[in-house]
């Protein structure tokens, strides 16, 4: 049965028709307040301000029980083939991140499950060495993560939220871009006697990656330094880049570990480790598998990822909200959301079903955001007033990170960066009256609160759990396959067209102009650009 023929959804069709409008007066209460909140280990999820009611959740609930969510659940984590589309070709694999971080309390039993943990604590022992081998040496400052999409996106924004808690005096770069601006920046950045360079690939052949691996390799020969002591590989075993000769040390990823899941991998393991230390690193890990069980939970009020993942379907499918703005109130956070667009956006931006025919509703949303009140003074504008009703996920912690502040004016800076964090929430909800209608506030704008202690290393894996199983629950409801990304290839495919012209063009070939005509009609529009030599130095001044 499919997402739009469960009976469930048919009763929330009609109760989307008339839902509760938070801007009336006598609706948003202390007591709904205090009613709607859901907890999870160190989490609490402050739904007041969403635009639901108890028979709306309790619809939810049942559409959660229609879907087999749950059951789905139990499948992904204990190593079923979930990665397929029935009857096409497809990548036909098992989904297990969670097995990545699987070392703790309640392991899973399943065969497929602890065999992959197993390999897993392999490479979390290899590590432990590695660090361990690294500071004894002493020698390295600098670690430099080459890799792109997952292999970016996620460690960059791990690192950066957990940077507080960094054990040594080592500086973390991550170059992700084939733009060579990006690698040439990093480079006037670092001592390369001193530098470690951690090269991120799954299968040893990605473009971008090798092409900036190649940047370093090069300007490491130029001063005299082999890179083989100053270069690790994360990949496949049996890529290219496994490989003993080339690297100092090879850390092992597996084929049913998605990219935009892999943070709890080696794929952030590596740098993130090196950062942090091995304590704080498997604190993170302590509480990615401590949500991932919470994900389990059969009801959804004890389930948060399941929470979040009704919440997002009632905006998406039901009140038609096409957007979700991720606003985390820490600046450390700050590369949170984008994690959280591919995340979210790669996993579930598809138009068919799990057996290949189109879907006929509406999936992933569109996913953006940026940290805290910077924002209120950039687009919460559109947000309050505009015409186009944006859903946001506010991020909160009662504590900072370094317990560092000042009072002034009676209140430390974390309890203004609260009160701005609770008063946008409310404002969305309830909104403005006022005879001067440049200054009315229409409110009703739907929104949640995701609430802990404080941005540490287990909350910070708690939290990259929530997301992931966020995101995976919605798959499973609607009926797709969360775990492909089919739609990244087309775009790889024709920029190899691209390179194979510009190839040829540099070895004075003759092209065919007949191989691919709408590519040659661009490199002879840009051909009037005189390309300069590439070469590494200062930039200019102004």
């Amino acid at each position: 049965m499919t997402f739009t023929k469960y009976k469930s959804y048919k009763r929330l069709r009609s109760l989307a028709k008339k839902p509760i409008d938070l801007s009336k007066e006598g609706v948003l209460t202390p007591n709904r307040i205090n009613r709607m909140v859901a907890t999870s280990l160190n989490m609490k999820l402050f739904y007041g301000t969403e635009r639901v009611d108890e028979e709306v959740m309790s619809n939810l609930a049942i559409l959660a029980e229609e879907s087999g969510a749950i059951a789905k659940m139990h499948d992904m984590q204990s190593g079923a083939k979930l990665n397929k589309i029935e009857g096409y070709e497809s990548e036909d694999r098992m989904v297990l991140h969670t097995a990545m971080r699987d070392f703790f309390e309640d392991k899973n039993k399943a065969p497929a499950a602890k065999d992959a943990s197993d390999l897993a604590y392999k490479e979390v022992e290899k590590l432990k060495a590695f660090c361990a081998e690294l500071d004894k040496e002493g020698k390295i400052k600098h670690v430099v993560q080459v890799g792109i999409g997952g292999s970016d996106l996620g460690p960059r924004a791990i690192y950066l939220s957990l940077k507080s808690f960094e054990t040594g005096n080592r500086k973390i770069h991550f170059l992700s871009n084939v733009d060579p601006d990006d690698a040439a920046a990093i480079l006037l950045e670092v001592d390369l006697k001193h530098t470690l360079v951690v090269v991120v690939s799954k299968s040893g052949s990605t473009l971008e990656t090798r092409t900036n691996e190649q940047f370093f390799v090069q300007k490491f020969k130029e001063k005299g330094i082999d890179p083989k002591k100053h270069m690790v590989a994360v990949t496949g075993k049996g890529s290219p880049m496994d490989n003993p000769e080339l690297y100092r040390q090879s850390f092992y990823i597996w084929d049913y570990i998605g990219g935009r899941y892999s943070v709890t991998s080696m794929v952030g393991g590596v740098t993130i480790a090196l950062a942090i230390g091995m304590e704080n690193y498997m604190n993170f890990l302590r509480g990615a598998s401590a949500m991932d069980k919470v994900a389990l939970h059969s009801s959804p009020h004890m389930n948060l990822p399941l929470m979040g993942a009704l919440l997002g379907i009632w905006n998406r499918n039901f009140l038609d909200l096409p957007t979700l703005a991720i606003i985390p109130y820490s600046n450390a956070m700050i590369r949170f959301p984008a994690h959280l667009q591919q995340c979210d956006m790669e996993s579930n931006g598809k138009h068919i079903l799990k057996d290949g025919s189109h879907v006929d509703f509406e999936t992933g949303p569109i996913i953006w955001g940026e940290p805290g009140t910077n924002g209120q003074h950039s687009f919460y504008q559109l947000i309050h007033q505009g015409t186009t009703t944006v859903p946001v996920e506010f991020i909160g912690f009662r504590n900072s990170q370094y317990h560092v502040d000042v009072d002034v004016e009676g209140t430390c800076s974390q309890e203004k960066l609260l009160s701005n964090l609770f008063a946008q929430s409310i404002g969305l909800a309830t909104g403005k009256h006022s005879d001067n209608p440049n200054k009315v506030f229409e409110g009703n704008r739907p929104n949640r609160v995701l609430f802990a202690s404080q941005c540490d290393p287990y909350t910070v894996g708690s939290l990259l759990s929530y997301f992931e199983n966020k995101v995976a629950f919605q798959g499973f409801i609607w009926g797709i396959n969360s775990f492909d990304q089919e739609g990244v290839q087309l775009g790889k495919v024709l920029a190899n067209q691209f390179i194979d012209l510009f190839r040829k063009k540099a070895k004075g070939e003759k092209l065919n102009r007949a191989d691919f005509p709408l590519g040659q009609a661009f490199i002879d529009q840009i051909d009037g650009f005189k390309m300069e030599k590439p070469k590494f130095g200062k930039p200019l001044s102004a």
